[in-house]
């Protein structure tokens, strides 16, 4: 019953969330600083981790192919579709997750204890919408800029690998990852891309807009909207490889 509670609780905060701004300037202007915040400050994390998961998943796979029959660039292979399809997605999204959740329900959170949320509605604003549909549109919108990123230097950092460890020739890699190539792989991971930006602006703030209390409560507001979005993350990723990938 409680997570019924809490669902219809969410629906209805959303309803509020997607309602016309008071001011479109304004609007923008918010929208603009959340892009800044939520996406472009984002970017390095989102290069480091992507340089490191492209090198292990290549270096892995090379170590744990012992068969002399399987050809050596299907480690390229395997290392761009796993980027493609997963990684570059589910996994910057949990880090997302964690990052810029934590930062958004934190926020709303100490807005709400320091009535900062109870002065816009005084002043007829509609606080929902202001403070967290420019979230949404700043990470629904521009993260996908993020996963294009991470599958990029992804590929890259497996290149990197086989450059300084010697473990697999670099022609082989670059033929690996130019073979057999889907396109359908990159709108597949851009459409998991928008559904966790979704999540991650929403959930989070969800917790953080409803905190009732002092410091101690907007923190344990702010870890429950990471950890509900990142299991809802991994849910949205399963239904949605299900509904897109199955045959």
């Amino acid at each position: 019953m409680r997570f019924l509670h809490d669902f219809g609780h969410y629906c209805l905060f959303i309803s509020q969330v997607f309602t016309k701004p008071e001011k479109t300037r304004l609007y923008y202007k918010q929208t603009v600083k959340e892009i800044e915040k939520l996406v472009i400050d984002s970017v390095g994390i989102v290069i480091v981790i992507s340089i490191f998961m492209g090198a292990v998943i290549t270096l892995q796979t090379r170590y744990n192919l012992e068969n002399p029959l399987i050809p050596l660039y299907l480690i390229g292979l395997t290392a761009r579709d796993t980027m493609l399809l997963e990684f570059s997605s589910t996994m910057v999204g949990l880090i997302l997750a964690g990052k810029v959740g934590s930062s958004i329900g934190s926020e709303i959170g100490t807005m709400r204890v320091t009535e900062q949320i109870d002065a816009l509605e005084i002043m007829g604003v509609n606080s929902a919408s202001f403070l967290i549909l420019p979230k949404i549109t700043a990470a629904v919108f521009f993260n996908p800029f993020l996963t294009m990123l991470s599958m990029f230097v992804g590929i890259f950092g497996g290149y990197l690998a086989c450059v300084f460890t010697g473990a697999l020739p670099p022609v082989d890699y670059v033929y690996g990852i130019q073979y057999w190539f889907i396109p359908f792989y990159i709108s597949y991971a851009l459409v998991k891309t928008v559904v966790f930006a979704f999540i991650i602006t929403t959930v989070p703030a969800y917790y953080g807009y409803y905190v009732s209390g002092g410091a101690l409560e907007v923190g344990k507001a702010s870890t429950r909207g990471v950890v509900f979005s990142s299991i809802l993350i991994l849910l949205a990723n399963l239904i949605l490889t299900e509904l897109i990938l199955a045959k």
